[in-house]
C-alpha cells in the first residue's frame, strides 16, 4: 500500500501489510493528515490573500479615480468662479460704456430729437 507524495521529500511512504503496519500506519498517518490538512490550510489563506489582495486593488483603484474627480471638481468650480468674475467685470464695464455712450448722444447736436411736424407748419 503507498501513501500519497511525501510532501518534505518527495518520495512515497511504503506500508508492509506485515502485523506491525498498524503500528506504523498509526504513527505515519496522522502526520501525513497533518501535512494534508495544512496544505489545505495554506491554500486556503492563499486564496483568500489573493481574494483581499484583488479586494484591496480594487479599493486602491476606486479612491484613485474618487480623489481624480475630486480635483478635476475643484478645477471646474473654480473656473467656474474665474468665468462668473469676469462676466460680472464685462456687464460693469458695459454699464459704463452705455453711460458714456448715453452722455455723448445727449450732448450731440445730431442726435438731439428734434420735431419735424412743429417746424412744418
Amino acid at each position: 500500500m503507498e501513501l500519497p507524495l511525501d510532501e518534505e521529500d518527495g518520495t512515497f511512504t511504503n506500508i508492509s501489510l506485515a502485523d506491525d503496519s498498524a503500528e506504523h500506519l498509526s504513527r505515519i498517518l496522522p502526520s501525513t493528515v497533518e501535512r494534508a490538512h495544512s496544505t489545505m490550510m495554506n491554500a486556503d489563506m492563499d486564496a483568500v490573500e489573493a481574494e483581499n489582495q484583488v479586494e484591496l486593488e480594487e479599493k486602491t483603484r476606486l479612491i484613485n479615480q474618487v480623489l481624480e474627480l475630486q480635483h478635476t471638481l475643484e478645477d471646474l468650480s473654480a473656473r467656474v468662479d474665474a468665468v462668473k468674475e469676469e462676466n460680472l467685470k464685462l456687464k460693469s464695464e458695459n454699464q459704463v460704456l452705455g453711460q458714456y455712450i448715453e452722455n455723448l448722444m445727449s450732448a450731440s447736436s445730431v442726435f438731439q430729437t428734434t420735431d419735424t411736424k412743429s417746424k412744418r407748419k
